[in-house]
């Protein structure tokens, strides 16, 4: 089976379930931004993130296939009984991680740089791509429905990485690089 089509050359795609749009459709624009996240975690996953930390950002890449099949197929299709359905236990899961984390991390004093050891960099922009996506999905929520948990995992996904780029480098013994203002303006 070859892998190309040629049926998105005039710029547009099919959706799950039926349907074509313009490639630049706001529902394509939103499952476009998850695929993103979930490449760019992919990235972060193969820099060797250690164990536990791995284990959640793979847990992550398999939800975030449900969170794009949700956006992907639009609603009132007859696709949508052969989909996954995105719980809102998804988000109750990276809380307790992250309260978890919470309780051998610094408080924070203060904003800080991204950055550290190269698995933490990753994990900072899969959070500023982890915030792009929703944007998108916000985006398209104003134009169709969107299933509230998107919405809430992605905000608390945002978070998690984050907060596990700290703990990254905090078990890698790099120290976080908080933010100085300029003070000659």
């Amino acid at each position: 089976m070859k892998i190309y089509t040629k049926t998105g050359d005039g710029g547009e795609t099919s959706l799950f379930g039926g349907g074509r749009v313009p490639k630049d459709d706001a529902r394509v624009d939103a499952y476009g931004s998850v695929d993103e996240l979930n490449a760019t975690i992919g990235l972060a996953r193969s820099l060797g993130a250690g164990p536990e930390v791995d284990g959640d950002l793979a847990r992550i890449q398999a939800e975030l296939f449900a969170v794009g099949s949700e956006l992907a197929t639009p609603p009132g299709s007859r696709a949508r009984e052969s989909i996954p359905s995105v719980h809102a236990g998804w988000a109750e899961a990276l809380e307790q991680q992250m309260d978890r984390w919470d309780a051998e991390l610094a408080p924070l004093t203060s904003f800080l740089l991204p950055g550290g050891t190269p698995v933490a960099a990753a994990l900072h922009v899969a959070r500023a791509t982890c915030r792009r996506a929703e944007r998108r999905v916000v985006a398209l929520a104003h134009l169709a429905p969107v299933d509230p948990n998107v919405v809430v995992y992605l905000n608390r996904l945002s978070d998690f990485l984050f907060e596990a780029a700290r703990a990254v480098n905090q078990r890698a013994g790099v120290a976080e690089t908080t933010w100085q203002p300029r003070k000659d303006r």
